[in-house]
């Protein structure tokens, strides 16, 4: 293994993909990689953020491999130090759970649902309630006071959630309801529902009986809503995924509808991106650009935006100059400026679709009824 330097922080292991095919966690005294399309657990990436916290390292590396880690990483990286460490490897599934814990926070923000692709959403309140329980069983390594270890705020907002389903009674679903209602008391989740969920879970005699429920595939409509009158122009484009918040956006490629149209000499842009929820679009921002022309906004909660279109000198644009406009290279932004190939996406849709097909034994169980919901 090689320890080298990264942004004036120990690095070691592979390189790992950009967002959206890399699953990260936060431990103690580091930041753990890897690309979620690649299967190797051991494949990780570990950036050391904090060399005096990672007191866990022993159980990934061995004592030896720690010691010989904590005494190459004391004296600060320089932009070209590296550092080979003979002999030091990661212990064959020591990183498992926590793999498969990165995993679940990808779910969270890049799971790529989608009604044109086929891609069946996942339920938010099982996919959060694993994620806890999960984070409570790694507490040797994930600190308290790190990113991914809030256990409140995971499980605080689904109470209603879980009232539902023990109502439909899936015995799977169940267990995890009354296992996170456990954990939810010794950490001390308090808000909305819980203490009425608590009572349910303590009052419940009866066995339950299975009940299949239907709505873990996606529900969505692709309405773009009517044209406006005149239109100049018009065009598709997809959204950028880092750019934008999650579960809020179909994930599939053109999903942005644009239209220029005039209104008399009134030159606008309308937009329209696909919301698929539980997500609200209200309030994003967007921008359509087209040589020099440029038309800013945000989102409504349908997912659409009417933008007066303005030229370089901030001026109205004219309905002479709209129709004189070459708007082949228009370009439309949905949230933060961000660059992100399309075969990033694509590389996450396949592998959406494979975890589906065939759940392995590290989906989620959110996965395994998004799965049977497809059939």
């Amino acid at each position: 293994m090689r320890l080298v330097a990264d942004s004036g922080l120990w690095r070691m292991g592979p390189a790992i993909a950009d967002v959206p095919l890399a699953a990260v966690l936060e431990v103690d005294g580091a930041v753990l990689a890897w690309t979620v399309d690649e299967p190797a657990s051991d494949n990780a990436q570990i950036t050391l953020t904090d060399t005096g916290r990672t007191d866990w390292l022993w159980r990934v590396l061995g004592e030896p491999g720690h010691r010989a880690v904590a005494d190459a990483a004391l004296p600060s990286p320089d932009h070209d130090a590296g550092v080979d460490l003979s002999g030091v490897e990661v212990r064959p599934g020591a990183l498992d759970n926590l793999r498969r814990l990165a995993l679940g926070h990808w779910l969270r923000r890049w799971w790529p649902a989608s009604v044109r692709d086929g891609i069946a959403g996942l339920d938010t309140a099982l996919l959060d309630a694993e994620i806890a329980l999960l984070t409570a069983e790694a507490e040797d390594f994930v600190g308290e006071d790190t990113l991914d270890a809030d256990i409140g705020a995971l499980l605080a907002p689904h109470a209603p959630a879980f009232t539902m389903h023990l109502v439909l009674g899936d015995p799977r679903v169940v267990d995890l309801v009354d296992r996170c209602v456990e954990l939810a008391q010794d950490v001390g989740v308090d808000g909305p529902g819980w203490a009425e969920l608590a009572e349910a879970v303590e009052n419940r005699t009866a066995s339950p009986t299975s009940a299949h429920r239907d709505d873990y595939a996606l529900a969505a409509g692709a309405d773009t809503g009517p044209l406006p009158a005149g239109v100049i122009a018009r065009g598709a484009a997809s959204v950028a995924w880092s750019g934008v918040p999650g579960s809020v956006f179909d994930a599939a490629e053109d999903t942005i509808s644009w239209a220029v149209a005039a209104d008399g000499d009134h030159v606008s842009a309308v937009l329209h991106v696909a919301a698929l929820g539980p997500g609200s679009p209200a309030g994003i921002p967007v921008e359509l650009r087209c040589n020099g022309f440029t038309a800013s906004g945000v989102l409504n909660e349908s997912g659409r935006a009417a933008m007066e279109l303005r030229d370089t000198t901030n001026q109205p644009v004219t309905a002479t100059a709209a129709w004189d406009q070459d708007w082949e290279s228009t370009t439309v932004t949905v949230g933060a400026p961000t660059v992100e190939p399309a075969e990033a996406r694509e590389r996450a849709r396949r592998f959406a679709r494979q975890r589906l097909a065939a759940p392995g034994s590290d989906a989620y169980l959110a996965e395994i009824l998004a799965a049977e919901s497809e059939y």
